[in-house]
């Protein structure tokens, strides 16, 4: 029996078995879940899967767990265009749960989403106009495999297992925690304790007033200062729809008009009146700091407002923690850690028991899988995109990556539309395969990087621009950061079009 036993050990694993879909998408997070609601409703009949590696829905807001994590979007343009946002327009990652959570069940998705399937490979085959996708359940460590006619990429732009942290001389000999956001403890106790918070973006404006009334101390260590918009979390639009007995419909479309209206209007401004929007923005910080307060150095930053995100401060709450002295800002430069927190360049100390390291995320344009195209590895970097969708080479795949100065939906849904109309109209047509190609006319058009850094430039981005596609001088060869342009012009997008190649 032993001897029996050894040989079956050393048979061959069984392959798995494979499951077909004309639809996979990659993902469950916000572009996810809105991408099926658009197959379901709008594709009826059509086949589809998503394949999330996470234990549930929701993405983002599922992978942090930080306190206070909550969206730096308004929620009536951050949530979808057909489910009515209901509550206050900056919301708790709970709160989007609850969204996404009731848009998967009134429209029953939750039959075609496969939790905890991380995907290892995807490789194009020409010859079967395939995707076959490798993917090992988590749970079990069993090995899955999929093909797909078409493969919709929802997965977002960062590495959901680990934040960025940057190396400091003598991190090493800091006795106490230092922590990423990302990754935050589930016992990390901070009560009564001194904490250091590195960077100044969303998430240290989100995680400062929300710990700041437990610590005995917190200071936002900054290299550089950034721009807030500080104001009510509430909109009097909405409020006064609602007192008029409005249906939520129509608040919902109304009140997000009104929103985009207003966020066209600044960032228009922000490139023909730059010092006039910063010194609007500047005025808000001062509304809540007050006058004695020193906007410089802490939050007069040397940029344009827009070249960095500009994050909304709901109810000025970090700005509040500052004035009640639980919280402080520092703007300097890490020389070293210590064995007791942090030496700055200028010669000054930071003591510290916890040391949160809010400095961002690690770009992952393609979810660490490995893509192949007729058996060779795909160098994402190498293609050039159309329409920061598509791109060349790369048949039968878009590509959702959202805004930078608007929400991440605006865009999402925008995409969904162009697939189902993609697909429909390869349906039409006969087509088994879509891919891109730079026509006779744009062969000879300059390249360059995936956004212009003049135009937008934060860290994640400037690490990992050669991971991302090449863009063109022409319009329809870049990723536009133009929502009120482009909820035009995709939709009017010719599918003829030479760029188009069918097969």
């Amino acid at each position: 029996m032993a001897q029996a036993s050894a040989v079956a050990d050393r048979s061959p694993a069984r392959s798995p078995k494979t499951e077909h879909f004309d639809v996979l998408i990659v993902g469950a997070g916000i572009s996810g879940v809105g991408g099926a609601w658009h197959l379901a409703t709008r594709m009826p009949g059509t086949s589809f899967v998503v394949l999330e590696s996470q234990e549930s829905f929701g993405g983002t807001w599922l992978t942090h767990k930080y306190p206070g994590i909550r969206s730096d979007s308004d929620l009536y343009t951050f949530g979808y265009r057909f489910k009515p946002w209901v509550g206050a327009p900056i919301a708790s990652a709970e709160e989007i749960l609850r969204y996404m959570g009731e848009v998967i069940d009134e429209n029953d998705l939750g039959r075609h989403i496969r939790y905890g399937h991380e995907i290892r490979s995807a490789s194009w085959s020409g010859k079967d106009k395939l995707w076959t996708i490798e993917a090992v359940r988590k749970d079990t460590g069993e090995a899955a495999r999929f093909t797909a006619n078409f493969l919709w990429m929802c997965q977002g732009y960062y590495r959901h297992s680990e934040g960025y942290t940057p190396e400091w001389p003598g991190m090493k000999s800091f006795k106490g925690r230092i922590v990423h956001p990302q990754t935050w403890p589930e016992d990390l106790d901070y009560k009564d304790k001194r904490i250091i918070v590195i960077g100044s973006g969303a998430t240290a404006a989100t995680l400062i007033p929300s710990i700041a009334k437990a610590c005995k101390h917190v200071t936002m260590l900054q290299r550089s200062p950034t721009y807030f918009i500080p104001a009510r979390n509430a909109i009097d639009l909405a409020d006064t729809l609602r007192q008029l007995d409005v249906d939520e419909t129509w608040i919902h479309e109304i009140v997000r008009r009104k929103i985009l209206y207003d966020q066209d209007e600044f960032t228009r401004r922000t490139f023909e009146e730059p010092e006039a929007a910063r010194e609007e923005l500047l005025a808000g910080v001062k509304a809540y700091l007050g006058e004695n307060f020193e906007i410089e150095p802490h939050f007069s930053p040397s940029y344009r407002p827009w070249r960095q995100r500009i994050a909304f401060v709901p109810d000025g709450d970090l700005f509040m923690a500052i004035r009640s002295g639980k919280a402080s800002v520092a703007t300097d430069e890490i020389e070293r850690f210590t064995e007791t927190g942090i030496q700055l360049k200028s010669g000054k100390t930071l003591e510290a028991d916890i040391i949160v390291t809010a400095t961002g995320f690690n770009l992952n344009v393609l979810g660490d899988i490995a893509f192949s195209i007729d058996g060779k590895p795909l160098d994402f970097g190498k293609t050039v995109t159309y329409r920061g969708m598509m791109f060349t080479g790369v048949p039968n795949m878009v590509w959702v990556f959202g805004y930078f100065r608007a929400s991440w939906t605006l865009r999402a849904d925008l995409i969904g539309d162009f697939v189902v109309r993609l697909l429909t109209h390869m349906k039409e047509k006969g087509a088994r395969q879509v891919s891109v190609a730079l026509r006779p006319e744009d062969r000879d058009m300059p390249l360059s990087t995936w956004i212009d850094p003049e135009n937008f430039n934060p860290g994640y981005l400037m690490r990992g621009m050669h991971l991302l596609p090449k863009r063109g001088a022409k319009p329809e060869w870049q990723h536009t950061q133009d929502y009120w342009s482009e909820r035009k012009s995709l939709p009017e997008t010719d599918l003829d079009d030479p760029a188009f190649v069918y097969e």
